[in-house]
């Protein structure tokens, strides 16, 4: 079958250049926090907390009695907190920051000693944040803000780990990329049963599959994977049986697709949600926006706002996508850009690559004493991709 052809990237007009850093919002939509560069010090940056839940977002700068380095790491907490990671050699610093009228309130939450560490997406409870330390032979998760006493050591996982994706709407279940014997698996981790690591991506036994986003209503997971025979982004449904599929619509040829956001609330039709992707051509710094659906064929490519903070944005449940934005006018905007809407009716078979359908495996037992659980993933694991054939 003929590939249709790629769709065509926007003109240079409808390109942005990035002038500012991204930023990073809250898992209910509520806050995002990022780095600022000072006016008239483009050296010089500070916090700066954006309230997203009122009628019009506006910013709140948090800056402390000295600069901070370009690699500080910022978090928003649900009560409009924010979390701020400093690194000093190989100490790691927490503390949460909030206003105090013309000034910045800091509480220290102390420090975790390690090489690499860096601060997980935003938890879906909103009160805790995570960490991870990455090592050659293992990797640790750590809480670092909302623990009962400092940084509080949770699991180690075996081998190198990367990445991060929260794969249900409590603190529980967190997918990691794990690199173990040459090769690239998402592992989940259980944070309440001692750090527990079961399989979640194994596509094919040879390649690397690593997940990129999940949204825990529909279970719609997106997936980079080089199963079929080159790097490609597919799609797959936490907990089915259905096989993880690489849409012809997201090879696009020459450029770079990152997806950042999936539209919520669509609980019983994953094909039906919304992806946002960032849009990367070969000239440096220029991006632009993908609206994508599982259920259509189609990458629609549209221009970013000027000033968006590139990668970041969010759906509402209804299909708009909000992209925070930063111009000389507009210290702090939203823009707002409705997708394509999803197909009236159930569209046909897919025919794109599949990896092949596997049952789900039986439950784990309960703890003991029995206690509310959360949905265990299931593996979308062993296709027979390209002529190959997957292991048992």
């Amino acid at each position: 079958m003929t590939a249709p052809p790629a769709p065509p990237a926007p003109p240079p007009a409808a390109r942005v250049r990035t002038r500012a850093a991204g930023c990073t919002i809250a898992a209910d939509g509520s806050y995002a926090a990022r780095l600022a560069r000072a006016a008239g010090a483009p050296d010089s940056w500070y916090p700066e907390r954006w309230t997203l839940g009122s009628a019009e977002p506006y910013a709140v700068p948090l800056p402390g009695n000295q600069p901070e380095e370009p690699a500080t790491e910022v978090l928003p907490m649900s009560d409009g907190r924010v979390l701020i990671h400093r690194v000093v050699g190989e100490r790691h610093t927490f503390a949460l920051l909030y206003p105090t009228g013309p000034a910045t309130g800091e509480v220290p939450l102390g420090a975790v000693e390690c090489g690499e560490l860096s601060l997980l997406p935003p938890a879906p409870g909103g009160t805790r944040a995570y960490a991870l330390a990455p090592g050659a032979g293992a990797s640790d998760v750590w809480l670092v803000a909302g623990g009962s006493f400092g940084p509080e050591h949770l699991a180690e996982v075996p081998g190198r780990c990367s990445g991060g994706v929260w794969l249900d709407g409590t603190d529980r279940m967190l997918a990691l990329d794990r690199e173990l014997d040459g090769r690239t698996k998402t592992v989940a981790v259980d944070l309440e049963r001692g750090g527990e690591v079961s399989p979640l991506l194994q596509i094919t036994e040879d390649s690397d599959d690593r997940l990129l986003l999940a949204d825990a209503g529909s279970g719609l997971l997106l997936i980079r994977s080089d199963a079929p025979g080159e790097h490609r982004l597919g799609w797959g449904v936490l907990g089915g049986t259905r096989p993880v599929r690489f849409p012809e619509s997201l090879r696009l040829p020459g450029l770079t697709a990152t997806p950042f956001a999936i539209q919520p609330g669509q609980v019983l039709t994953p094909e039906a949600c919304g992806v946002a992707l960032r849009l990367e051509g070969p000239g440096p710094g220029a991006s632009w926006l993908g609206l994508w659906r599982p259920a259509r064929r189609q990458v629609h490519q549209l221009a970013a706002p000027p000033g968006w903070l590139n990668g970041s944005g969010w759906w509402t449940p209804d299909g708009t996508l909000c992209l925070p934005y930063v111009t000389g006018a507009t210290p702090c905007g939203v823009a707002r850009v409705t997708g394509p809407a999803p197909p009236a009716a159930k569209p046909p078979p897919a025919t794109d690559s599949p990896a092949a359908d596997v049952p789900p495996p039986p439950p784990p037992p309960p703890a003991d004493p029995p206690k509310p659980a959360a949905a265990r993933p299931v593996p979308l694991q062993q296709a027979p991709l390209g002529g190959r054939t997957a292991g048992g």
